[in-house]
């Protein structure tokens, strides 16, 4: 109601003009106006970046992303370099060494006691050697053979993204546009995939071919993709017949068309979601394999085939198996609350418009 209206009426009913006032009109008019002028990508941004535990999933996991890509090339040493009489050294940092902090000293424990020592000062050759995260008992440098271990956790979630997209999904959205013998048949097929255990089929695919990334990336195209089929058929199934999908079928719409064009837009970001909460499942499975002998041969390294052989010092020296574990840690958890902020940012019974 414009001003001239309110003046009117108040002449007409002898209302003083200070009777009435409207309530909140600034606020309505500009909360509005700022939804309409926001997209939908602006909205996502804003409702990612009010999750803070996404934000920080999301800054660890593109530091990460940095350290594997270029830490291995942040000192010296190579991954498989064996320097001798520079076994099972303490981490050792420029600077922090100043303050007693990353030194170099260690404490090792026997029956009879323990005592503190510092091979850096008992090796001459070794005065002017820093290493970050310290060195296994071969002498290789464990800060370089951690990023490189990294890149592999890092190419078994990409793995684990383009598998459940491409393989995953596809499966799913055919077999619950189509129905009928198409599913029965289809869904039968993927029990019998799903009744033979993971483990089972890395080792006969170990027995196949040999020990290595091979074996374990063709082990996740056979089988990681099993839970991102089942969620793509339960969304297609309740949008199939929506009357959008009616009407493009109603206009001759290809099957192709209607399941890629039409509804596969709706559910997207559900997928999306989907397979982000899958890859710190694929990450532990690689690192699990790793860890039990059936991953990535030596002497290249993995995160799961460091702390398997760091295990085994453990008692002696622990500073071994603390990168890699972190590493390993923050990668699932991060990934875990990106998911997270995903899911929050992208569901639409979550829009608060």
């Amino acid at each position: 109601m414009t001003d001239e209206q309110l003046k009117a009426i108040n002449q007409h009913y002898d209302f003083l003009p200070n009777d009435f006032e409207i309530a909140d009109k600034g606020q309505d008019v500009n909360e509005q106006e700022i939804y309409v002028r926001e997209s939908a990508f602006r909205q996502f941004l804003t409702k990612f970046s009010k999750n803070k535990g996404s934000v920080i999933g999301l800054v660890f996991i593109l530091i990460i992303i940095f350290f594997a890509l270029f830490g291995p090339y942040m000192n010296s040493f190579g991954s498989n370099e064996q320097i001798i009489g520079n076994e099972s050294m303490a981490p050792r940092v420029q600077f922090l060494e100043n303050f007693g902090i990353l030194d170099g000293s260690q404490t090792l424990k026997a029956s009879t006691g323990s005592m503190e020592i510092n091979r850096y000062e008992s090796n001459p050759n070794a005065a002017d050697t820093y290493y970050w995260f310290g060195s296994d008992v071969l002498g290789r440098d464990i800060f370089t053979r951690t990023w490189e271990g990294t890149r592999i956790s890092l190419y078994i979630a990409l793995v684990a993204v383009i598998v459940d997209v491409f393989i995953g999904m596809t499966y799913g959205l055919i077999s619950g546009y189509f129905g009928g013998k198409v599913d029965m048949v289809m869904q039968r097929m993927l029990e019998i995939i799903n009744g033979v255990p993971s483990l089972v089929i890395v080792t006969l695919l170990i027995v196949v071919l040999r020990p290595g990334i091979l074996s374990i990336t063709i082990a996740i195209a056979l089988t990681g993709w099993i839970g991102m089929s089942r969620v793509a058929r339960a969304q297609i199934l309740k949008l199939k017949d929506r009357e959008f999908v009616l009407a493009a079928r109603t206009l001759g719409a290809k099957p192709s068309t209607i399941i890629f064009k039409e509804i596969l837009p709706n559910i997207f970001a559900q997928l999306i979601i989907m397979s982000m909460f899958s890859v710190p499942n694929a990450i532990f499975t690689e690192s699990f394999l790793a860890f039990i002998g059936l991953g990535v041969p030596m002497p290249d390294a993995s995160l799961g085939s460091l702390i398997s052989d760091s295990f085994k010092s453990f008692l002696n020296a622990p500073f071994m198996i603390i990168p890699p574990v972190l590493v390993l840690s923050l990668t699932m958890l991060s990934f875990n609350l990106l998911a997270d902020g995903l899911r929050d940012a992208l569901d639409p019974t979550l829009k608060e418009v």
